[in-house]
């Protein structure tokens, strides 16, 4: 692994720097949110037209600029460090590589060109609560989460040769905005159960899209009904391999959040710092104290850990499973899982971070006038989406049979209790009192 960065990926994260500072301030982060996009159209336009972020990840050939997922970790890392609302994640990281992935010629030439250059934009519509099982991020995703059954969720039904939609989406994240729809349904009934995707385009008859009130208002979700919509197959046929697909988007879209969270934390370790040795207390500034130290530095090991997974993550969703997986990790470790770990990680990094920013700026830190709660929110609305952390934990456990090797060399997990089940006598096999080793510790009761 080759953990430099190239010139052309120094030259995104420095430019984006500049526009996002410069653009992006505490105020215009919540002068952006109460617009009724949820965002600032201006610096959106900015971002796409003279950097060409929404395409990124797009190949040339239908107009985007064909880079990979460690180019656009990047820029949500830059985003990240200023809470920046935009469309960003939901189009280019969850819809813009299922149409890549399943989309027929003539859906990609439509599509693809558009959101690469910021004039369309896209969301990815889960029934319920379900975003991270539907990504596979916290378990697996072949089960019913669409809807199965007759009722519930969201439902596909072929009639004349159209397909229509009925049923609800709950935390569609920029649902409310989106000129494009990419729902995950269900269809077949019992007999041929399975998930597909969709396409529902701004303004089709019957759709109902309602901006929900969030806990973090930079990443905005609407509640998306549908009521007899007319939509178009995501694909050719109807047999693709949906549950597949989104978990391979799942791995890359956990990558780009845990590069997000790590600019989010970065930035609110980096305030907390100035803080504290502006702030006086006893004549001298707080951060000359000894446990001020400490707290702040358990807090850069933590992001700058979550940094290394994150990096990580990015380049072996880039590399590949077959060279993820030589010589660069754990054996069982390929790049199916370090999406997943490294989210956790950030998560864990992004949550401590804000929580000692809120408690170190003392009473403004617990204020709505000041931007250390923008950090918190963004910390506990992700893990709430996206986690939360141990379930991210488990499930990379188990897709790298952690478990089942354990099981298959002999080890348990310890009992309290001899391994014929009887509890232990404090006697040797003879029958005696042992007697301890002179060289030998003796165990503190």
């Amino acid at each position: 692994m080759d953990a430099a960065f190239t010139a052309e990926q120094e030259e995104i994260r420095r430019t984006l720097r500049e526009l996002v500072t410069k653009r992006c301030g505490p105020d215009e982060v919540k002068a952006a949110v109460r617009t009724p996009a949820g965002y600032d159209a201006a610096l959106w336009s900015a971002l796409a037209e003279q950097l060409g972020l929404p395409g990124l990840a797009i190949a040339e050939s239908y107009g985007g600029v064909g880079c990979g997922p460690a180019e656009l970790a990047l820029g949500s890392e830059e985003l990240g460090r200023a809470l920046t609302p935009s469309p960003l994640f939901a189009t280019a990281v969850l819809a813009a590589p299922l149409l890549q992935r399943l989309g027929t010629d003539e859906q990609r030439s439509e599509l693809l060109p558009r959101i690469a250059t910021g004039g369309l934009t896209a969301a990815l519509a889960v029934p319920g609560t379900g975003l991270a099982t539907a990504l596979g991020l916290v378990g697996d995703n072949l089960g019913d989460w669409s809807g199965g059954g007759r009722a519930g969720g969201v439902q596909a039904k072929l009639s004349d040769g159209v397909w229509r939609l009925y049923g609800q989406a709950e935390q569609v994240l920029d649902g409310h905005s989106a000129g494009l729809l990419v729902v995950a349904a269900h269809t077949g009934g019992f007999a041929r159960s399975r998930t597909l995707l969709y396409l529902v385009r701004e303004g089709a008859a019957g759709l109902v899209r309602t901006r929900q009130t969030s806990l973090d208002e930079t990443r905005p979700q609407a509640r998306v009904e549908l009521r007899d919509v007319v939509a178009e197959l995501l694909g050719a046929t109807d047999d693709a391999d949906v549950p597949g697909v989104l978990a391979a988007v799942g791995d890359t879209a956990a990558t780009v959040l845990a590069a997000e969270a790590v600019g989010a934390s970065d930035r609110a370790l980096e305030r907390t710092v100035e803080y504290v040795k502006q702030r006086e207390q006893f004549g001298r500034a707080i951060g000359s104290f000894q446990a001020v130290k400490h707290r702040l530095a358990d807090v850069y090991v933590r992001v700058q850990a979550a940094r290394s997974a994150a990096y990580y993550a990015a380049w072996a969703a880039g590399a590949g499973p077959e060279q993820a997986g030589a010589g660069s990790a754990p054996a069982g470790a390929g790049s199916g899982q370090a999406g997943g770990l490294a989210l956790a990680q950030a998560l864990d990094a992004l949550r401590t971070a804000a929580s000692e920013a809120v408690q170190l700026h003392g009473g403004i830190g617990f204020t709505w006038e000041h931007e250390a709660h923008l950090y918190f929110k963004r910390a506990s609305s992700d893990e709430l989406l996206f986690g939360p952390v141990h379930r991210l934990r488990a499930r990379a456990a188990e897709q790298a049979d952690l478990f089942a090797a354990a099981k298959a060399s002999g080890a348990t997990a310890p009992t309290g209790k001899a391994p014929t089940g009887k509890a232990p006598t404090g006697k040797s096999p003879t029958g005696e009192a042992p007697t301890a080793d002179p060289a030998q510790p003796t165990a503190a009761l």
